[in-house]
């Protein structure tokens, strides 16, 4: 008896740990970002959540060449393009719908933020912050939303 006890055990526990990776891995994939700017793709980096740029609205300067990361406080990282610079990283899964400790980082100004995540339908709220979360601002991103093709 006592042994159909642990089988029943690691089964239950085999479960939920599974589900809890499952629930865990609901914000991989594509995301559009709050005004259809950028479509940006959560992967799995270790046991860690990652993004970067996978679409731009914009992807070239007006003279037709690349966009780049030229707000990058790092002279050296000045050279990458936008597209597939990774934005997001360090996410881990607290509970439920919701991811913290990560970071995010803005092109447009050169900043990293600390960051969380909270899923909603397919609703990423995306809260970027300094310091106190409270202090802080959030963006909507979209999953299975496909960008417009110019």
């Amino acid at each position: 008896m006592t042994k159909y006890l642990f089988i029943l055990a690691g089964m239950a526990l085999s479960l939920t740990t599974e589900a809890h990776s499952q629930d865990a891995d609901a914000i991989l994939g594509e995301w559009l970002t709050d005004g259809g700017e950028s479509l940006v793709e959560i992967y799995k980096c270790g046991d860690r959540y990652c993004a970067k740029i996978v679409w731009l609205k914009d992807p070239q300067n007006e003279d037709g060449s690349d966009k780049l990361d030229t707000n990058n406080p790092d002279p050296s990282k000045r050279s990458q393009r936008i597209i597939g610079l990774n934005i997001v990283w360090e996410f881990r899964h607290k509970r439920g719908t919701k991811w913290e400790d990560g970071k995010i980082y803005d092109p447009e100004n050169g900043k990293t933020y600390s960051c969380k995540m909270e899923l909603e339908g397919n609703k990423l709220n995306v809260r970027g912050y300094m310091g106190v979360s409270f202090f802080g601002r959030t963006t909507v991103w979209t999953k299975g939303a496909l960008p417009v093709p110019k």
